[in-house]
């Protein structure tokens, strides 16, 4: 029995690495994509209405709050991922949905981090709006650690219900 908890344990690892990895690239290669394709605040429509590619450097965090303030938004990063990495086990079960939610936030803070660091600056691209209603450029990072946080709830919703169906389960409610 624990040759098969070792095996799924290493098979989990090696997905989160290959989930971080590949995002990571992803990430970057997209940005660097954008600054070549792009001069700055340039942009192309992709779906009328709906979706443009525009470069835009963010020297703030979501929505351009922190404006200016990179160096940091640097530290926090870093403390955000050291802290991530060293409570992993408190933080993260075993569930795939919460391996998968830990996998997404270390990708996107690794690719911004990256960005600050090497650019003094984060790379967004991702520009979408409705009419003349814009919701904040963002990149492949942003989504990756929006996309991980939200999955994380999930997880944690579908582990208390299942937790709680086990108690009522067990009590004979």
């Amino acid at each position: 029995m624990e040759e098969k908890r070792t095996d799924a344990f290493t098979v989990s690892r090696g997905l989160i690495v290959t989930i971080i990895i590949f995002l990571t690239v992803s990430d970057q290669l997209t940005k660097l994509w954008t600054q070549r394709v792009f001069f700055l605040g340039e942009g192309r429509t992709v779906i009328p209405g709906f979706f443009d590619l525009r470069y835009i450097q963010n020297t703030g965090a979501a929505w351009g709050i922190f404006s200016g303030f990179n160096h940091w938004l640097v530290v926090f990063s870093f403390i955000m991922l050291a802290l991530l990495i060293r409570f992993r086990h408190h933080l993260i079960g075993h569930h795939p949905l919460e391996r998968i939610s830990l996998a997404l936030m270390l990708s996107g803070i690794i690719g911004n981090l990256i960005d600050r660091v090497r650019l003094g600056y984060v790379v967004d691209f991702l520009d979408f709006y409705i009419g003349s209603r814009h919701f904040p450029a963002f990149n492949i990072a942003d989504a990756a650690i929006t996309g991980g946080v939200a999955l994380y709830f999930i997880a944690q919703l579908i582990l208390s219900r299942s937790r709680s169906s086990e108690n009522s389960q067990g009590t004979g409610i």
